[in-house]
């Protein structure tokens, strides 16, 4: 059903707006993110049934999926063009995009954990499945090295140097990096390989990648998201939590513990320092106990 919308929308771009091949190949994306999410929300939903309050709904689970507010800016841009040339079309009465708002581009620090309740999702985990031990050992990874989801579902075996203490991570426009990852993650991730990873049936085309389903595939970043949000609720966390936010309390709890802002940069492999910057607004409370406890002025008497 969508497939017929979506190939008539692809002639439409190409025909009628005359643009790029990698501008339409970006917007047909944007449109199978959102049918993805159609399907596992509200499947068997047609373009005509699209309301606001959907694409708002949307516009949240692409934010949890940790993609930054440009990039959740591009892919409403895709969404829109689709939609109005529905409306052109008559495949639906009105266009549901018109108030549709995209995301402020704020520098806000977003939710971060505790290395408590961090602890709290990795124990949550359970041992005794060969879910749970894969489970733990990509919480442990992503905590260990600061990860995208993208880099954590894209590591390779051929990428582990465990005996030096690295992974080489393959980070945004295909740059490499390398990043130290510690003993705890070390040993998690030879626990799955060992005793979980060497019993799935490998699929053609996966057997470099680290972390794998049942079937032999790798696993897709919306299911790295659905563990997490699953294990957040076992841990009794009430924060919203996504891939993302492990990402983020990595780099913050290096901040607090008083780590090199350059150091951070080339581990979490920001372009620009500015980036890493976000990172210095720590929590309020955090930054008035240091000074409490270092600064003269602020000292008790």
């Amino acid at each position: 059903m969508w497939q017929s919308y979506i190939k008539g929308f692809k002639s439409w771009l190409l025909l009628e707006k005359s643009l790029s091949g990698n501008t339409i190949a970006s917007y047909l994306h944007d449109v199978k993110l959102l049918t993805e999410y159609l399907e596992m929300q509200y499947p068997g939903t047609t373009p005509d049934q699209i309301h606001l309050k959907t694409l708002e709904a949307f516009v949240r689970y692409i934010h949890e999926l940790g993609m930054t507010p440009a990039s959740q800016a591009r892919i409403l841009s895709g969404i829109k063009s689709y939609f109005t040339y529905c409306t052109l079309e008559g495949i639906c009465k009105s266009n549901p995009t018109v108030l549709l708002e995209s995301p402020k581009q704020s520098r806000l620090l977003p939710e971060v954990l505790s290395y408590e309740e961090i602890e709290k999702m990795i124990m949550a985990t359970d041992a005794s499945t060969p879910e749970g031990i894969r489970n733990k050992a990509i919480l442990e990874t992503m905590y260990s090295c600061g990860l995208r989801v993208s880099e954590v579902v894209g590591l390779k075996l051929s990428a582990l140097f465990m005996d030096v203490g690295f992974v080489r991570v393959t980070g945004k426009g295909d740059k490499e990096r390398l990043v130290p990852i510690g003993d705890t993650a070390i040993r998690a991730i030879q626990s799955y390989r060992q005793h979980v990873r060497n019993q799935y049936p490998v699929v053609i085309g996966a057997e470099d990648y680290v972390f794998l389903n049942r079937r032999g595939k790798p696993l897709s970043r919306v299911m790295v998201f659905l563990i997490i949000k699953a294990l957040a609720k076992q841990a009794g966390i009430e924060k919203n939590i996504s891939p993302h936010t492990f990402r983020h309390s990595f780099a913050t709890h290096l901040v607090e513990g008083g780590a090199d802002l350059r150091a951070v940069q080339e581990m979490l492999g920001h372009e620009s320092i500015t980036t890493t910057e976000i990172y210095t607004h720590l929590d309020r409370a955090y930054l008035r106990s240091t000074l409490q406890d270092y600064h003269p002025a602020f000292k008790k008497h």
